[in-house]
């Protein structure tokens, strides 16, 4: 069916509401060592690319290794396509999940260049509602600073990052923004929005 711009913004908006309520409850085992012993693990493997030399195709790649290592991609996926997941096929959620991974790698894996000389230091966790909020500051050569926030969490069992928050903005809420944006395009067709990410980013 088609999708209707301004009922996904206020499904959206709910949508994340009812992410956010689902989330596991402070007494789970998540504790801020555990988060921050992951966001380490993070920054330790970005920060070896950033200082590896490679090609940005290279790059791109390993970005995508560690986002798929340590990113809750699956829940990042279904919160990015809103209310829209809940008329997907288990097929069309698969094949969705698995170009979004690869769109959101080389979308963000292509800024790499900017990192060249820089580097991302892990600052602090906090508890916040039911997950972890880990704190970093990246410094790039030329830039002030600026912070970069994990949003950990051990829903799926693991513990994994679900979102990151850049200079203030949701990769979650703005991508849900513009996927949402190009399914509008498609009139609400899932399976041309697959097809669409498969050359973005």
């Amino acid at each position: 069916m088609p999708s209707d711009p301004t009922r996904r913004r206020l499904l959206g908006t709910a949508l994340a509401s009812a992410a956010v309520a689902a989330l596991p409850l402070p007494a789970l085992a998540l504790t801020e060592a555990k988060a921050r012993a992951l966001i380490d693990k993070v920054v330790a493997d970005i920060n070896k690319v950033i200082a590896s030399g490679r090609s940005l195709n290279a790059m791109i790649a390993d970005f995508e290794r560690i986002f798929t290592r340590y990113a809750d991609v699956n829940i990042i996926a279904r919160s990015t396509l809103g209310p829209d997941s809940r008329r997907a096929s288990a097929a069309q959620m698969r094949a969705f999940t698995e170009v979004f991974r690869s769109y959101i790698a080389r979308k963000y894996g292509k800024r790499f260049n900017e990192f060249i000389g820089g580097r991302i230091e892990v600052k602090g966790v906090r508890a916040v509602k039911s997950w972890q909020e880990v704190i970093s500051t990246v410094h790039l050569q030329g830039r002030a600073p600026f912070e970069v926030r994990f949003l950990v969490s051990d829903r799926s069992g693991r513990d994994l990052f679900f979102d990151m928050v850049i200079e203030g903005v949701s990769l979650r809420l703005s991508e849900r923004t513009e996927i949402g944006a190009m399914l509008d395009v498609r009139r609400g067709d899932i399976d041309a929005l697959i097809q669409d990410l498969r050359r973005a980013g």
